[in-house]
């Protein structure tokens, strides 16, 4: 603590206030709230990597698109509970575009953010079938998806693929859904918060057992396209965001207009199932929700059910940016390439002063800069880290809350301003001084 930037004491009232019990172990939204206080009450501003919050303008092209919406009137009128038709027609194309897969505008389905569209796919995958009432994670992942399933009263399973890449991940797969128990498989690509990306292979693996094993598969793509090491921004062209939906058709995919548009605030974005998924029919869904098809009981039950529909505005913001996406006006991609150049300049501080990368590779090529890193420190668990870090003004979560089983914390970059790296390198340099001795 030996010249740290911030009072020991205030930090440590302020986790008494909040009645945290293990600040290493604290959520996302604890940290927050710890860093709020301290900062009000110091005035010193923190370095803060704990949430994924967009760190760049919105982009103008939804933003015009949802004034000019609102202008028309859109605000008085209930929208189509899966969605207007102008954005499950672009969203359509849009992941032919972009994956290189056809998909029905009818599976295309706007949610109010992924959050909501895992938060009904656990609840119908959840229920159609009577003896598969597991949901597996792939891990590390979003940590609020479990708490999704707490909230339901769910049943998951977890292991972290750090020792399971490439073919090992057949082998994992295999012993786990053997067990006939697992109805669904979760997993985010890239990942969040280890950024590490599925290949072709590990994709054709997954979705090969899900067909063996009749499981459905959720891919998250909140992070769509931001695998910088390969260009993923020319509409129709190869290469495409790799997708498990090439190697199965029981997929149910998430996109975010969060991080790839900028748009969080607006809550907009859109679950996408298959085809076949869509239409079809489950006698024990059916009876559980008094539905028909698996598509129909996800928009005309539950999603119904829990906002009875997405935003109208927020919407045509999500159908012009998808528009112009399409048309290759829009080079989305382009736009969000500072988080990997912004990752890229942070790792190489965090490096030169003592701390490791905890994922480091995809199999055997280096891992990307992008939206998260993953870092550790000599002799420390994640969670002291998590906790030594405040009080030198730096905010990050224990990789433990992602479900790894590795020692470490994610760091975010997108909330970190380029004219902070000088505070962060000198506050790294007085971490690593008084810990290294």
């Amino acid at each position: 603590m030996n010249n740290s930037p911030l009072n020991k004491t205030v930090v440590d009232s302020k986790i008494e206030l909040l009645r945290i019990p293990n600040v290493g172990k604290a959520s996302i939204r604890e940290i927050v709230a710890l860093v709020n206080l301290v900062e009000e009450e110091t005035g010193v501003k923190y370095i803060r990597m704990e949430m994924g919050v967009p760190g760049l303008p919105p982009s103008q092209i939804g933003v015009n698109a949802e004034i000019e919406a609102l202008k028309r009137g859109v605000a008085a009128i209930y929208p189509m509970m899966d969605g207007i038709k102008p954005l499950k027609e672009e969203a359509s194309k849009f992941i032919k575009n972009f994956l290189d897969i056809d998909l029905k505008a009818q599976g295309c389905i706007a949610t109010v953010g992924s959050m909501q569209g895992t938060f009904a796919a656990f609840m119908a995958a959840g229920n159609v079938n009577k003896k598969k009432d597991t949901t597996l994670f792939i891990d590390p992942g979003f940590p609020v998806q479990k708490q999704q399933m707490m909230v339901l009263g769910m049943k998951y399973e977890t292991f972290d693929v750090f020792n399971f890449r490439g073919e090992k991940l057949r082998a994992k797969l295999e012993g786990i859904l053997s067990k006939g128990n697992i109805n669904s498989i979760i997993y985010s690509n890239p990942n969040n918060p280890a950024w590490i990306c599925f290949n072709d292979e590990e994709l054709k693996i997954i979705g090969e057992l899900a067909n063996k094993y009749d499981v459905i598969v959720m891919e998250d793509l909140a992070y769509f396209g931001m695998d910088f090491r390969i260009d993923l921004s020319k509409p129709g062209e190869a290469p495409f965001q790799p997708s498990v939906a090439k190697y199965t058709d029981n997929y149910i995919l998430f996109i975010s207009s969060s991080k790839i548009f900028s748009y969080a605030g607006q809550r907009c974005g859109l679950m996408a199932i298959s085809d076949q998924l869509f239409n079809r029919d489950y006698p024990d869904l059916q009876e559980r929700f008094k539905g028909t098809s698996f598509g129909d009981t996800v928009t005309l039950r539950l999603l119904y059910s829990i906002s009875s529909g997405t935003s109208h505005s927020a919407q045509w913001a999500l159908t012009a940016m998808f528009k112009a996406a399409n048309e290759g006006s829009f080079n989305f991609v382009e736009e969000i390439k500072e988080y990997g150049e912004k990752a890229k300049i942070m790792k190489a501080l965090f490096l030169e002063n003592g701390f490791g990368l905890v994922y480091k590779n995809d199999i055997e090529v280096p891992i990307a800069d992008g939206f998260y890193f993953t870092i550790s420190y000599p002799n420390m668990t994640g969670n002291q880290l998590v906790e030594n870090l405040l009080y030198y003004g730096i905010s990050a979560i224990a990789l433990d809350n992602t479900g790894s089983d590795e020692e470490g914390i994610r760091a975010c970059v997108s909330f970190v301003k380029r004219e902070q790296f000088g505070e962060l390198e000198e506050r790294l340099k007085l971490f690593n001084d008084n810990y290294s001795k």
